[in-house]
C-alpha cells in the first residue's frame, strides 16, 4: 500500500500540468468559407535553432532546458542548463534544475552539489532545499533528508513543498495519519498548486484505505 500512495504523489505532482481547453467550433454562416487552420508552431524546434545560431544569451538556454525537463530528455536538458550555468554563474534556478535533470539520470551525488550550490546563494530558496531533501530520501538518507525538512518548515513555516515532501516520506513509512496532516497543510498554504492536487488525490487514497481498516 504505501508504495502504491507514494507512486500516487510522485507521479501526480510530476504530471499535475493545467491544460488548455479548446475553444468551441461554430459553424460558418451562410456560405463563409472556413477559416484556415492556424499552423502548428514548433516551439521546441524554434528554440533549439535559436540556441545552435547564438548560444551566449541565456533566456534561451534556460527556456530550452525547461523544455527538455517536460519532455523528459534529462541528457539533453542538463547540457543545455551546464550552458546556462557558464552564461550566467549562481542563477539559483539554473542549479536546481540542473540538479533535477542529475537526479532523473540517476547522478544523486552530482545533483545534491548543484541544490547544495542554489542553498548557499540563496538560504531561503525552499525548493533547492526541498529538491535536495527529496534527492537524499531517494539515497535511503532518511535522517539527512527528514532533519532538513524539519528545519526547512522552522524557518519558512509557508513551504509547502516540505510539507508535501514530508507526506511522501510519511505515506513511504506507512505513517498515513501524519502523511494526511502534512498533505492537508499543503493544500491549506499553496491551494493552486500542483502539490496541492496530488495531496487532495493522495489524501483520498489513504483516508479510503484507513476507513476500510476500521
Amino acid at each position: 500500500m504505501k508504495r502504491l500512495v507514494l507512486g500516487l504523489a510522485v507521479l501526480a505532482a510530476l504530471c499535475a500540468a493545467p491544460t488548455a481547453h479548446a475553444a468551441d467550433s461554430k459553424p460558418a454562416k451562410g456560405d463563409a468559407k472556413p477559416a484556415a487552420m492556424p499552423a502548428v508552431v514548433d516551439s521546441l524546434g524554434l528554440l533549439e535553432r535559436a540556441v545552435a545560431k547564438d548560444s551566449t544569451k541565456f533566456d534561451n538556454l534556460y527556456r530550452l532546458g525547461i523544455m527538455y525537463l517536460d519532455r523528459e530528455k534529462n541528457v539533453e536538458a542538463a547540457k543545455v542548463f551546464l550552458r546556462a550555468n557558464r552564461a550566467k554563474p549562481k542563477d539559483v534556478k539554473v542549479l536546481v534544475n540542473l540538479g533535477v535533470a542529475l537526479d532523473n539520470l540517476s547522478k544523486p551525488d552530482d545533483a545534491q552539489g548543484y541544490y547544495r550550490q542554489a542553498i548557499a546563494i540563496s538560504p531561503s530558496d525552499s525548493l533547492a532545499s526541498c529538491r535536495l531533501a527529496t534527492s537524499l530520501y531517494a539515497q535511503g538518507k532518511y535522517s539527512d533528508a527528514m532533519g532538513m525538512l524539519r528545519d526547512l518548515i522552522a524557518r519558512q513555516p509557508r513551504s509547502h513543498c516540505a510539507y508535501f515532501t514530508m507526506g511522501v516520506a510519511f505515506a513511504d513509512a506507512g505513517l498515513y495519519r501524519d502523511a494526511i496532516r502534512m498533505w492537508r497543510k499543503v493544500v491549506e498554504l499553496a491551494p493552486t498548486s500542483a502539490e496541492a492536487q496530488s495531496a487532495k488525490e493522495s489524501i483520498d487514497v489513504l483516508e479510503r484505505f484507513l476507513s476500510g481498516q476500521q
